[in-house]
């Protein structure tokens, strides 16, 4: 259902140093005319660290900016060995991300064995929060780190922020991979809602709001971007990934007020990987949404192909949601 940019990839690896090997997995904020991108960039892949870089682009998705240096990389004082997966929020006129801490970073299983390299013991990602205090500055955004946000036994990677508050009370969607079994409500990682006690604040009240449903997403299903408001309910774009490991992107309808409630969700993806730069890369067949900007009546979303590249698609807002209705 998605129209892919002509331009794509919208973000590729260059030079010899901390973007090298991957640049992926982006996040996006609209803000006066401009969109801004933070993307998941990998330099070797050996280590496999993870850094943040940025670039600012037109809403024709015309590339304006793109520093020569990473924004924003771990800190091993906190026992961050790799920044993944951003996602940006505007909540009361402040901006917020999202973004993933391992500190066991490794390369992907694809990776590994077409370069021999053994697999190692990893521990459990977590997801923190960040304050962006100066989106637009010189040479990029500046954050100011507020701490861990996932609960600490949850194997966190896609967890977005709601946009303003639900009943009053600042809000997430989450996917704790490791819910799963006899000791919770579902046996395949899912998409889950909580609400948060502050920014940071502690996760309480969960609850289930989606399970692996379809052939394309029998594996698991994760957030997108953050949700997208609209008259008809919340817009959640996520990912599902079936037993080849297919990543795909689909569509769901939340309640406004109560956002674990399901109004619809698309049977069919709306994004599959069929292009080159998606079907061949470091983790083939994935897309992988994780930016979104509203501009106009367009939803352009951006995301990462096979853990490579950074690409872009669109649809019309009134096309997708009379699709998910």
């Amino acid at each position: 259902m998605l129209v892919r940019y002509k331009g794509n990839p919208v973000i590729e690896p260059r030079g010899e140093d901390w973007e090298a090997v991957a640049t992926f997995n982006p996040a996006a904020l609209h803000v006066d005319g401009k969109i801004h991108v933070l993307y998941r960039a990998v330099g070797d892949y050996v280590r496999y660290s993870s850094s943040l870089g940025y670039a600012v682009f037109e809403e024709d998705l015309r590339l304006l900016e793109r520093p020569e240096e990473p924004v924003f990389g771990p800190d091993i004082r906190l026992w961050e060995m790799s920044i993944e997966d951003p996602r940006l929020t505007e909540i009361e006129g402040e901006i917020y991300m999202t973004y993933v801490v391992t500190p066991t970073p490794s390369p992907p299983g694809a990776v590994r064995r077409r370069l021999g390299i053994p697999k190692p013991q990893t521990a459990a990602p977590r997801t923190a929060l960040a304050r962006v205090t100066d989106l637009g500055g010189p040479g990029g955004p500046c954050f100011q780190r507020l701490g861990i946000v996932t609960p600490y036994d949850a194997a966190e990677r896609d967890v977005v922020l709601f946009p303003k508050r639900i009943q009053g009370r600042y809000a997430v969607i989450h996917r704790p991979a490791n819910w799963v079994g006899p000791r919770y409500p579902v046996e395949r990682p899912s998409i889950w809602f909580a609400f948060l006690d502050g920014l940071p604040g502690r996760m309480y009240g969960h609850r289930v709001v989606m399970e692996p449903k379809e052939g394309w997403e029998t594996k698991k299903i994760g957030a997108g971007p953050p949700p997208i408001e609209t008259e008809a309910g919340w817009l959640l774009i996520y990912h599902g990934v079936d037993r080849g490991h297919v990543y795909r992107a689909g569509a769901a309808l939340l309640d406004l007020e109560e956002p674990w409630r399901v109004i619809a969700r698309t049977l069919e993806p709306i994004l599959e990987p069929e292009e080159p730069y998606e079907v061949e890369g470091d983790v083939p067949n994935v897309v992988f949404p994780e930016g979104a900007a509203l501009v106009g009546n367009k939803v352009i979303i951006l995301y990462g192909a096979a853990d490579k590249f950074c690409c872009a698609a669109w649809t019309r807002l009134e096309d997708l949601l009379n699709r998910l209705l």
